[in-house]
């Protein structure tokens, strides 16, 4: 077999895989119930994933630490979104402020 083939075969096994993943949350959902409390807990559980990869992704470049511009920009943006700016005016203030630190020197 090619390797042009078995690609094609791993991206529709991958496509067939998705959908029917994202097609089992809708029909899982009516047949299985929750208590309050787990729905809770898996609300809460989602954003600490989440949290827990944007602190990631914002510290650590592979296995080595990204540096202070990067946290620095992060956290700016951060407050920018607490402060309800727009997304446009959280991303660049965040941008800026981090390349704005590199400029100094500040890596």
């Amino acid at each position: 077999m090619s390797a042009g083939v078995s690609l094609a075969i791993g991206i529709a096994l991958l496509a067939v895989g998705t959908y029917a993943i994202r097609a089992a949350g809708p029909v899982l959902r009516k047949s299985i119930s929750m208590s309050d409390s787990t729905e809770r807990l898996m609300d809460r559980a989602t954003v600490v994933l989440l949290v827990a990869v944007a602190i990631t992704g914002a510290f650590f470049i592979d296995h080595d630490f990204a540096g202070w511009a990067r946290p620095a920009g992060v956290t700016v943006g951060v407050i920018a979104a607490l402060l309800k700016a727009p997304l446009a005016v959280v991303v660049i203030l965040a941008a800026a402020s981090a390349a704005g630190l590199r400029a100094l020197g500040i890596a």
